[in-house]
């Protein structure tokens, strides 16, 4: 360890550029995958088919057939597939995070567990918290080593 700079004076800095060299190229792929992600769902009967985009509904086909049904009926049905849809969407997109993240810090686990989100914002908060009053602490000795 050097004197004045632990461990940050052994950082390679050429390897942390690259790092973040690919991570750059691996959030543009990530970035132009998205664009063309589509949700897919259908009823088990085929009477609504929706695609959905991460503009919204793509594309709403009814089948002739549905028509015979009560609005009520057709409503419900054209909801859940919607819901489907939507959430065939948001697998693709996990799974494209998970691709450039790794499973393991992919951001979209948290949309269905906001309590994790939570705690790991704890535990970064309490990670800023140790380092600044560490900084302190050393600014603190350095000042009163040099008297001032």
């Amino acid at each position: 360890m050097t004197a004045g700079f632990g461990d940050f004076a052994n950082i390679d800095i050429e390897k942390l550029l690259n790092g973040a060299d690919g991570q750059f190229a691996r959030m543009e792929e990530l970035q132009k995958s998205m664009e063309t992600l589509v949700g897919h769902a259908s009823d088990d009967d085929g009477l609504v088919t929706v695609e959905y985009a991460a503009g919204g509904i793509r594309e709403l086909v009814l089948h002739p057939k549905a028509l015979r049904l009560s609005a009520s009926e057709l409503a419900e049905k054209i909801k859940v597939v919607i819901a489907a849809a939507t959430e065939d969407l948001q697998k693709q997109v996990s799974e494209a995070m998970g691709e450039v993240f790794g499973e393991e810090d992919n951001p979209m686990a948290y949309i269905n567990d906001p309590e994790a989100a939570i705690n790991q914002i704890k535990d970064a908060e309490a990670a800023y918290n140790r380092t600044f009053e560490d900084v302190m602490g050393e600014l603190d000795r350095i000042r009163r080593r040099m008297d001032l």
